[in-house]
């Protein structure tokens, strides 16, 4: 399973169908967030080496790195939900017949729910980071793909809120309040502003169209 990023499109959502936990709703998160930094990619693609587009080409060619580098990021935190998980899942199944077992199999719940916890805050940040880089897509992308930055926002967006729904579910699991304190505070910072410009930019594209 740890591979599920490289396989096809129909096994990743097959095994999404199944019984099986994973994948879940974090490699989803992750995939929504990858989808949308390729299509700022695509965005900026189509619209360097364009001469009608020459006078943004400098900083479609920022925008395009910006986006392989997180698309890359997030593709990697589809595979880091899944271990995280796997992980979490193998510490509740730890023995507590004892005192000692139960104190271990607490403690390694514990540290388990918190690497569950910042691979999905990493993926709301990266998400957020995308939805930055759909601005510049939208405002000076090539025309005949404009609609594609549109859709590249609303699939960010989309990853970023599901990933922090993951982030409040496993903070409610947490012992440690300085942690779950000073995790909540980061992801309401990532989370700051997201909503409206988020619309800005769908509006931008509509208006284009």
């Amino acid at each position: 399973m740890n591979d599920i990023k490289d396989k096809s499109i129909q096994f990743f959502l097959d095994e999404l169908a199944s019984k099986s936990p994973t994948p879940g709703g974090g490699s989803v998160s992750a995939l929504m967030g990858a989808q949308a930094a390729s299509l700022v990619s695509m965005v900026c693609n189509l619209t360097i080496g364009k001469e009608k587009y020459a006078e943004v080409e400098d900083e479609m060619v920022v925008l395009l790195n910006k986006s392989e580098l997180l698309r890359e990021k997030l593709m990697a935190l589809i595979t880091a939900d899944v271990d995280t998980f796997n992980e979490l899942m193998s510490a509740y199944a730890m023995p507590k017949e004892t005192d000692a077992e139960k104190l271990t199999r607490s403690e390694q719940i514990q540290q388990s729910l918190k690497f569950a916890t910042q691979v999905p805050l990493e993926c709301a940040r990266a998400c957020a980071e995308v939805v930055k880089l759909c601005y510049g897509a939208a405002q000076g992308g090539n025309l005949v793909v404009i609609s594609d930055a549109g859709a590249a926002v609303m699939s960010a967006f989309g990853g970023l809120k599901s990933a922090a729904l993951n982030v409040y579910i496993n903070t409610n699991s947490l012992k440690d309040t300085e942690f779950v304190k000073t995790t909540l505070l980061d992801l309401d910072d990532i989370l700051k502003d997201v909503d409206e410009l988020t619309e800005e930019i769908y509006q931008i594209v509509r208006a284009k169209l």
